[in-house]
């Protein structure tokens, strides 16, 4: 699997910081990635910056990623996450058939991803789910599971008539 982590580093995060980058310990770095996982993350600051990228073949790379998550500084105004979504939707395409993909992108406030909505990275956003969290939320996202949404609905259609 392919985990592309996508971090809000405005200074809207500094409040949810604690509780979010303890909700992607738990629920995406200790239960989710195994060995030969490749992670991915990057900072959405003023810009997007592709921070980290490794495969996970032990403890060890577990452990880096929890240590640069508590040591992610918070600056910036408006997180720039189309840059990554870009970047990420790139990956996606390049990568080997059969390769599950999983993009999550942290943020304080919808309004954060306002920018994002607006103009050609739109699309980009079209397939997400999003976990509420008092001061932060979390958005998995599939830019790339189009084709196969309207594969499926052509055919649900098909074998209804």
């Amino acid at each position: 699997m392919d985990m592309y982590l996508i971090i809000d580093t405005s200074r809207a995060m500094e409040g949810a910081r604690t509780a979010a980058f303890s909700w992607l310990n738990e629920h995406i770095i200790d239960r989710f990635l195994i060995e030969g996982d490749t992670v991915i993350i990057w900072s959405a600051g003023d810009r997007a910056e592709l921070i980290y990228s490794a495969t996970i073949s032990g403890a060890e790379e577990k452990r880096a990623i929890r240590n640069l998550l508590q040591g992610m500084e918070m600056r910036g105004q408006t997180p720039d996450f189309s840059g990554a979504m870009r970047d990420v939707t790139t990956r996606i395409s390049r990568a080997p058939q059969g390769r599950i993909s999983y993009t999550v992108l942290i943020t304080a406030t919808a309004a954060g991803l306002g920018p994002a909505f607006r103009g050609g990275s739109r699309d980009l956003f079209r397939w997400f789910r999003t976990e509420r969290f008092e001061q932060w939320q979390a958005l998995v996202i599939a830019p790339h599971i189009g084709p196969r949404v309207h594969n499926a609905a052509a055919a649900f259609m098909t074998a209804r008539n």
